[in-house]
């Protein structure tokens, strides 16, 4: 009678039994350990430490004979979960409270910018007429002022006119950040395009989204939450369904302590297995990947674009054209000023209907409270909008900062995988020249120790000549490793067999 096969464990079903027999997870361990303290079979133990893996964010050691080692850091703890969820709360709080302030401050924005302006050139007109006088000196004094209250009112009619007409050369359409095709940038990640003639209704903007862009800046899209994963599965199927930390890090431009947890999630979600050579490098196993019913796909495909080639780029203040950003400056600036002139001649609610409709001389009116509506509100709330765009100008330099950093270590990770790849040594001068390529300046004193140190550099000083020079073992022997791997690997992994049933007959 023959036995059945051996049923395997769920990874969670192993991992419970590892959690409660596995002695100070903190200290490494063989699968043999593992097996040994929990009882469970080696496979199972094996798929239990990897679920614990990526679970707990463990950690990977090879040692000199190719045997792997577990351990958890924080044991079968997660700390981080908390400070996540303090971050995911702030986050979503900060976002409520800048939906709301956006929403009350587009509403008063209109409110401001259009109501209060033709409030203020009513009143402007009104008292204009109210002015006249009935001899011809006080008639063509009156006329002066009647065309420059209606000369105003021409002139942000037109403006107006030139923003919202559909023909307008001067409308203009949105500036956003690249957008993803099929899982790939159809133009670099983080940079933004250039306006659009609004003669084609797509990318049209109305007015108070320019209004909102001007003071808040523009809004960036909603990142795609699997392109991150689109690109490692394209590198791991160009690469023949073997890959390694290198090339996780080369299509994503994570840290090496952000891919190596990554990895091993992607092993439980996609079938993988990871396996050491005798030299010690870890090269991960996607076998299944590999399957295609597509003949036509080529025997090697198209390899993902790196990170490195769309370094992020600092938004513009606000993406609108020059033009929308002087008419929206210069509303603001009138209420401003019409404010303060409200307040210097005490121009109140109650005073309108003396000067508009009876045209009585304002001097004639007497003195009626501080003015609110017309003076304080207008006043500071047009001041204090200006200190939107200033503040976030203010600003800039440091966001410029910080993502010059980010592109200068961007430009360090691909000068460090691109020599290992070709073989070649990896100096000093060599990276802090990658550096200023990348991001426009010098790297910080020790900024580029911080960053080699994240790849598990060892340092070497020349003696004759003083050079630095830098060894990456973990990526020098997964190189070679995944050489070797991908060249036995064979091509019938790819093929799904002949068709012997369809439903379709």
């Amino acid at each position: 009678m023959t036995a059945a096969p051996p049923t395997s464990l769920e990874p969670q079903v192993a991992a419970r039994t590892l959690i409660a027999t596995l002695p100070d997870p903190k200290n490494p361990h063989t699968v043999a350990d593992a097996a040994t303290a929990s009882g469970l079979a080696m496979r199972d133990a094996e798929r239990g430490l990897t679920w614990l893996t990526k679970e707990y964010r463990g950690h990977l050691r090879v040692t000199d004979s190719g045997d792997l080692l577990y351990l958890f850091p924080t044991a079968f703890t997660q700390p981080w979960k908390t400070r996540d969820a303090f971050t995911r709360a702030a986050t979503l709080v900060g976002r409520a409270v800048v939906g709301a302030g956006r929403f009350i401050v587009r509403a008063w924005l209109m409110i401001v910018l259009l109501g209060y302006v033709a409030l203020f050139l009513a009143i402007l007109i009104g008292i204009t007429f109210a002015s006249r006088s009935d001899d011809n000196r006080g008639r063509s004094s009156a006329g002066g002022m009647s065309g420059v209250g209606l000369g105003l009112l021409r002139v942000l009619g037109d403006a107006l006119f030139w923003t919202f007409h559909p023909f307008s050369p001067f409308a203009v359409g949105y500036g956003s950040y690249g957008r993803y095709e099929n899982g790939y940038a159809s133009q670099p990640r983080g940079t933004w395009s250039r306006p659009q003639s609004r003669g084609s209704r797509e990318g049209e903007v109305p007015f108070y989204e320019k209004v909102n862009r001007f003071f808040f800046g523009p809004t960036p899209p909603k990142p795609d939450p699997l392109a991150q994963e689109r690109a490692i599965l394209a590198e791991l199927r160009a690469q023949k369904g073997r890959i390694g930390l290198g090339d996780v890090m080369r299509v994503t431009g994570l840290r090496r302590s952000e891919a190596d947890p990554l990895m091993a999630r992607l092993m439980l979600d996609y079938d993988g297995d990871v396996a050491v050579s005798e030299e010690g490098g870890i090269v991960y196993h996607f076998e299944a990947m590999r399957k295609t019913a597509d003949d036509a796909v080529p025997a090697k495909s198209a390899r993902p674009r790196p990170a490195w080639d769309a370094l992020p780029e600092l938004p513009p203040l606000t993406g609108n054209p020059g033009e929308s950003d002087v008419l929206i400056a210069g509303l603001n600036l009138f209420n401003m000023i019409m404010s303060g002139v409200a307040l210097a001649q005490n121009i109140t609610l109650a005073k309108l209907p003396w000067l508009i409709f009876r045209h009585i001389p304002l001097a004639l009116l007497p003195y009626d409270g501080t003015p609110i509506v017309l003076g304080l509100v207008p006043l500071a709330f047009s001041a204090a909008l200006f200190l939107l765009p200033l503040g976030r100008a203010a600003l800039r330099p440091l966001e410029a900062k910080r993502l010059a950093k980010e592109k200068g270590r961007l430009g360090v990770l691909r000068e460090v995988l691109t020599r290992v790849d070709k073989k070649l040594e990896v100096t000093d001068r060599a990276l802090e020249q990658a550096w200023k390529d990348a991001a426009g300046e010098a790297p910080a004193p020790g900024e580029l120790s911080a960053r080699v140190a994240e790849l598990g550099a060892d340092v070497a000083v020349a003696g004759d000549t003083g050079a630095v020079r830098y060894r990456f073992a973990d990526l020098e022997t997964e190189a070679a490793a995944l050489e070797a791997e991908r060249e036995a690997a064979d091509e019938e992994e790819k093929k799904v067999g002949k068709v012997v049933f369809s439903s379709e007959n």
